[in-house]
C-alpha cells in the first residue's frame, strides 16, 4: 500500500469541516478511536459537509484526510487494508 500525506485528526464539526480542502482525496472518520467510515471524493469538503447530517457518520468525533487525485484507488486500498486488519469487516458506517 502506498504512503499517504495525512492531515492531523480534526474535530468533526461544521467550522472545522468548512476549513477542509475542496480537493480530491480520501478521509477517515472515527468515534471513540474506532474508524466509522473511509471515504473518497472529488471534493473532500463537500462530502464531509454532507456527512455532518447522515445517520451513523454524524456520530463521528474526528476526521483526517489526504489529498489524492486518484481517490477511487486510494479509497479501495484503504478499505482493503482495514478489512485485512479487522477479519474482513468493514467500518461500522459502511456495513
Amino acid at each position: 500500500m502506498r504512503e499517504y500525506q495525512w492531515s492531523q485528526w480534526h474535530n468533526f464539526d461544521e467550522p472545522t469541516v468548512d476549513a477542509s480542502p475542496e480537493a480530491p482525496g480520501v478521509f477517515m472518520m472515527h468515534a471513540a478511536m474506532k474508524i466509522l467510515h473511509i471515504g473518497g471524493s472529488d471534493n473532500i469538503r463537500r462530502d464531509l459537509k454532507g456527512a455532518l447530517n447522515k445517520v451513523c457518520v454524524s456520530d463521528a468525533t474526528r476526521f483526517k484526510y489526504a489529498e489524492d487525485a486518484d481517490y477511487h484507488t486510494a479509497q479501495e486500498e484503504l478499505i482493503a487494508d482495514y478489512k485485512e486488519r479487522h477479519s474482513g469487516d468493514l467500518p461500522k458506517c459502511m456495513k
